[in-house]
């Protein structure tokens, strides 16, 4: 029985052993790919930057806010949500906290009486709406892992073309938001209508500049790649927080199985210990009984080795004079 218990831990230890190697890699790919995602959303920010910037610019010169992406469509009821989620899993609560942001902002327009869509990035976000049975009408997948600015191209593209159409009322985008390696936040923040940056209307611009067409023209032009870019930066940011939190995921499953190595060791040890210890006994016992049998044995032997009638002494026994009647 023990040797069956120590055959089955040693069992349980190698696979262990097997999962926190592949804990250990992930964790090793996952530190290398948060730096990179780092660098590129860095890299993305002046873009975004500079087409505020030149936002800023042109509403100052005059440009009109005419523009579908900047006005409300008061005739649409439906409310359209952008869940940014991961593909894979191993990232510890990093799907979950952003998808309860988004649950939370359906229910409250459910107790509205109005309907709503769902625009799915993601695996993770398209799985569980589905199994819920909240509809989905646009699913991306194969994005959040490394995200292309062409990616986040045809997303805006789902969504403007929806919106500009009279069909959604808003679209609010809900992603995770990187702050740093070890903190994250998922936000959900209002996508369309594009909010555009306040400014003075009596400041003029920062350069004297002429615009060809005009301002107004130039910002209609300029609003879909801002929405763009938006979408792109949100991506990059969730894109970082999903390798930052599968790190951390994956360093605490590491550690975990470092200490259930552990206990597991000493379970083993202990059980084999008693077993020894189970051994000894026997080998005492058994040791100490054939010795009692020995020595009940050799008190038995002389006694049967004595004659079973023993002659009288004043008796000869080669005298056959005498006979016994």
């Amino acid at each position: 029985m023990a040797g069956g218990q120590e055959r089955i831990l040693r069992r349980r230890i190698k696979s262990v052993e097997s999962t926190k190697k592949i804990t250990r890699a992930m964790e090793l790919i996952a530190a290398t790919r948060v730096v990179k995602a780092q660098e590129r959303a860095a890299a993305a920010r002046p873009y975004s930057d500079e087409i505020t910037a030149v936002i800023i610019d042109l509403l100052r010169a005059g440009a009109a806010k005419e523009h579908p992406l900047l006005r409300e469509n008061p005739e649409a009821r439906t409310a359209g949500f952008v869940v940014i989620t991961s593909d894979r899993g191993m990232c510890g609560g990093y799907n979950t906290n952003v998808l309860r942001i988004a649950e939370r902002a359906i229910e409250a327009v459910r107790a509205e009486g109005r309907p709503y869509t769902i625009i799915a990035v993601g695996k993770k976000a398209q799985k569980h709406f589905r199994f819920r049975n909240m509809p989905v009408d646009v699913a991306f997948e194969g994005v959040t892992d490394q995200p292309l600015y062409d990616n986040a191209r045809d997303i805006a593209r789902a969504v403007r073309d929806r919106y500009q159409s009279g069909e959604l009322a808003s679209v609010d985008l809900g992603y995770t938001r990187f702050l740093s390696a070890g903190s994250q936040q998922a936000v959900l923040r209002r996508f369309l209508p594009l909010e555009v940056p306040e400014v003075d209307p009596n400041a003029g611009p920062t350069a004297d500049l002429e615009y060809e067409p005009s301002p107004t023209g130039i910002l209609n032009e300029i609003l879909p790649r801002y929405l763009e870019s938006r979408l792109f930066s949100a991506l990059l940011d969730a894109s970082a927080s999903e390798h930052a939190s599968r790190q951390r995921a994956m360093s605490a499953a590491t550690e975990n199985a470092e200490d259930l190595k552990i206990t597991l060791s000493r379970i083993m040890n202990r059980a084999r210990q008693d077993a020894i210890t189970t051994e000894i006994m026997e080998i005492v016992g058994g040791a100490e009984a054939l010795s009692a049998d020995t020595t009940s044995k050799g008190e038995l032997i002389p006694s049967m080795l004595e004659p079973a009638h023993a002659f009288p002494s004043n008796l000869d026994p080669t005298d056959h004079s005498r006979s016994i009647h």
